[in-house]
């Protein structure tokens, strides 16, 4: 399923762990991993050494992705990397297209000495931006990262949007052999006060999961949930209560005056959500 995965680095405390993680992704399915240092062209980086200028972030960036060979060597996966310039979220998300990859994989922030440039707002850029499904990981505490995954939710709200990630969600839960929860999020504060507002807006969530259980393969098992709150809520709650493993979610998603899967929700469970969530782009 995924063959060639980008894993956009900075050496950072933490940065580590999700490498980690993307490596056990690549073992499952005899991928390679493609470690990527962005030497960061907004900033100024020059220096002279001994009378020479020096560009000091590519300099760090040589010793970064070092760093990474020796994890992954000693790992036994297969990997490539490389060094490059440019204003990181669009040159990763290019750098991605123009090499195929199928996954990018990167930690939701990153800071390590002169290095600065995976904080969270170029993490949500690239969500934004991706054609590929990107798969990001806090560097917290409570972050839980298992693998091979176990039981996968897979949010949605019935839109022509959410189907790419549902698919998808299907998928990985097909090819790891993975319980499915399909979960749609009434949104009451989005509704109005009329309770046929509610009715209606619990009988699409039912649709909703109800399509993704129709939409498994025989091999695929699916439980349907309906949360009512919020949307990033309502992810917390079934996540906590399902013991999940990963999270799959559209950056889109709309269907008649329900926001269940805009771009901005999609972000919040990247900040918030405590293991690993998969963004499916719409148009990916």
């Amino acid at each position: 399923m995924y063959e060639d995965v980008l894993f956009p680095y900075d050496g950072s405390d933490g940065a580590e762990a999700v490498l980690h993680h993307a490596a056990e992704l690549a073992h499952w399915h005899d991928a390679t991993v493609h470690v990527l240092f962005v030497a960061d062209t907004t900033r100024d980086s020059i220096t002279v050494v001994a009378g020479q200028p020096v560009d000091a972030l590519v300099q760090r960036g040589d010793d970064v992705v070092s760093t990474a060979e020796e994890l992954l060597q000693s790992l036994g996966v297969d990997y490539r990397t490389d060094v490059v310039q440019g204003n990181p979220a669009p040159t990763i998300t290019e750098y991605a297209d123009a090499f195929g990859h199928d996954l990018i994989v990167m930690p939701t922030h990153g800071r390590a000495g002169i290095s600065r440039y995976l904080i969270g707002s170029v993490t949500e850029k690239v969500v934004r931006l991706s054609s590929v499904p990107v798969l990001t990981a806090r560097m917290q505490s409570d972050e839980r990262m298992q693998f091979p995954y176990e039981d996968v939710l897979v949010a949605t709200d019935g839109s022509a949007g959410a189907a790419h990630a549902v698919e998808h969600g299907l998928e990985l839960a097909a090819a790891l052999d993975a319980t499915v929860h399909a979960l749609s999020v009434v949104d009451d504060t989005a509704l109005g006060p009329d309770v046929r507002s509610t009715d209606a807006g619990e009988a699409a969530a039912r649709e909703a999961t109800a399509d993704v259980a129709a939409a498994a393969s025989d091999t695929v098992e699916v439980v349907e949930h309906v949360e009512h709150g919020r949307p990033v809520e309502g992810v917390l709650a079934c996540v906590e209560a399902n013991d999940i493993d990963a999270v799959v979610v559209g950056t889109t998603g709309r269907r008649g005056t329900d926001r269940v899967l805009l771009g901005s929700v999609a972000e919040k469970a990247v900040r918030s959500v405590p293991v690993p969530v998969i963004t499916v782009r719409e148009s990916a």
